[in-house]
């Protein structure tokens, strides 16, 4: 089995239980996603004859802003080492008007799946290419006409000099994989930046062109190389990369990115209750209906021309978002429909799944801050009645001004920390406590006047 399928090899429980790592609560919609992950590993042990004809099912999440949703379908993509793209439903424009076409995020996603694919291989050869750069360094600190001068005409002693350059070159290995030639510096000749250029085509729905155009004179326009001063450790690392670079064929890196995009390939699309909508408007303004209908062929299944090639977006996994609370799925053509056969509701976060969030998760954000501190020798010791009492102003604020969710906490935390952040390098050594009654104090100025709460928190 391709090793950015063994994703799929986890059971739906097991991916459910790696979700639950990263993402408190919203059992649904994580198991939705971990029987679609699963069906696509199911999907590559059919016959061919019948692999072609499955399907995905796509999936409508439905739930407020910052309750998880982009959150599950990135750390399924991490987790099936699958190529993921977020883009936002109301960035892309009917046919005919200025503004992204849908074919865009085909295209994006492919350009992602040739550097997934490329980094992989660099990390496959990265030993063979680290000793090729090894011999080029060698070669410019100790190139052989120097050495011959070193050795000196006429000399009397009974060592040739190619035993002699050899001799010295092995000394001056030892010294550079030790790191004691790190800070030499050195010249070293590498491929100068081209010119920057402009998008001239993008932005009026020619994307594929200008792509085209950038290409051609890119290879009209000859290769130019400058001279840079750098030091040994840098010199190390550029010549690591541009060998790696040398034992990369791209035309594999091609053809596997696109295999793994029409495969195992994840679109985020969010913002879909802002399109949502089927009432036709009068004059020359785009209709909803229209990008509705552009994002059929594309989420049905059609061929997108890519620089790259062909890539077929038949079994490619659409996973679109909205928060729908004045717009219905109900209310997308019914052919859009049909394309989303499972829809799931997120559940608001509630004062309890705050408490989990800011300490359960491996990122928790508790956490991050802690961590963060260390760096300047701050230890941020933080009591359990304080993050209860985080919880409980998060959640009163969401109901009083909009609900955010739980990016409502960062809000809070930032506000909470800003003088121990902002004074952290003058206390080194110390330990700051966090209680409720901290946290009170630092944010009674702010929860006293519910005007200024709902501009700050």
């Amino acid at each position: 089995m391709t090793a950015w399928l063994d994703g799929g090899r986890l059971t739906p429980a097991q991916i459910v239980t790696e979700l639950d790592r990263y993402v408190v609560g919203q059992g649904r919609a994580k198991r939705a996603v971990a029987i679609a992950l699963r069906n696509r590993w199911r999907r590559q042990n059919l016959p061919p004859e019948l692999r072609d004809e499955v399907a995905p099912k796509n999936i409508i999440m439905i739930g407020p802003t910052g309750v998880g949703k982009t959150e599950i379908a990135r750390r399924l993509a991490r987790l099936a080492q699958a190529p993921f793209l977020k883009v936002e439903a109301s960035k892309y424009t009917e046919v005919g008007y200025v503004g992204r076409d849908v074919e865009s995020m085909i295209r994006d996603l492919t350009e992602l799946a040739v550097t997934m694919v490329k980094a992989e291989m660099a990390e496959a050869v990265a030993e063979r290419a680290a000793q090729a750069a090894e011999e080029r360094l060698l070669e410019l600190l100790l190139p052989r006409a120097r050495a011959r001068d070193a050795v000196g005409l006429g000399s009397l002693e009974a060592v040739s000099p190619e035993a002699s350059y050899a001799a010295t070159r092995e000394k001056l290995r030892e010294q550079l994989r030790a790191g004691r030639l790190d800070d030499r510096p050195i010249e070293l000749e590498v491929r100068a930046q081209g010119l920057p250029m402009i998008d001239m085509f993008a932005s009026a729905g020619m994307g594929e062109l200008d792509q085209n155009l950038r290409e051609m004179l890119g290879n009209m326009l000859p290769t130019r190389t400058k001279v840079r001063r750098v030091r040994v450790a840098e010199a190390k690392r550029l010549l690591a990369q541009e060998e790696a670079q040398k034992l990369i064929d791209m035309d594999d890196v091609t053809a596997q990115a696109i295999r793994r995009v029409e495969d195992a390939g994840i679109v985020f699309l969010d913002e879909l209750d802002k399109i949502a909508g089927r009432e036709r408007g009068h004059g020359p303004d785009i209709s909803r209906e229209g990008v509705q209908r552009d994002l059929l062929p594309i989420v049905e299944g059609t061929a997108v021309s890519t620089k790259y090639g062909v890539v077929r977006t038949d079994h490619i996994l659409f996973i679109a978002a909205g928060a729908f609370h004045v717009a219905k799925p109900a209310d997308l053509i019914p052919e859009l429909q049909g394309r989303f056969p499972i829809r799931v509701e997120l559940e608001p976060l509630s004062q309890a799944d705050f408490v989990r969030i800011l300490v359960e998760p491996e990122s928790a954000l508790i956490k991050q801050y802690v961590a963060l501190l260390r760096t300047e020798g701050v230890t941020l010791d933080v009591a359990p009645d304080a993050v209860e009492t985080v919880a409980e102003i998060a959640t009163r604020v969401n109901e009083r001004a909009e609900n955010i969710g739980a990016r409502r906490l960062y809000t809070i935390l930032e506000r909470l920390l800003e003088e121990v952040s902002f004074d952290a390098p003058a206390l080194a050594g110390k330990t700051i406590r966090l209680d409720a009654a901290y946290v009170h104090a630092r944010l009674a100025d702010v929860l006293r006047d519910d005007d200024v709460s709902r501009y700050i928190l």
